[in-house]
């Protein structure tokens, strides 16, 4: 795994995460909470994305589990179930 830069992280809380596919098929625990949420959040308010600072919130995640959250939304976009607007990850 490679580490994450302070700005890179800071980049991607920034950012918005939007719904593509309603399916947590072959998802970890916190891949499904993300999903669950995002799910939850177009039924209330028919809005398929949301800020993932608002997420990190909600969800009351700091330290390692900061972390494994930002690794998930990583993976769940490299899946395309969900897409990640206003994050460009330099290579």
């Amino acid at each position: 795994m490679v580490r994450r830069t302070r700005e890179d992280a800071q980049r991607m809380i920034r950012s918005i995460a939007v719904l593509l596919r309603n399916t947590t098929w072959k998802c970890g625990r916190v891949e499904r909470v993300v999903v669950d949420y995002l799910r939850s959040r177009f039924r209330r308010c028919g809005q398929a994305s949301t800020p993932i600072r608002e997420m990190l919130q909600h969800l009351k995640l700091s330290g390692k589990q900061k972390s494994e959250f930002l690794d998930a939304i990583k993976r769940l976009e490299k899946r395309r179930i969900i897409r990640i607007v206003g994050y460009s990850q330099s290579l």
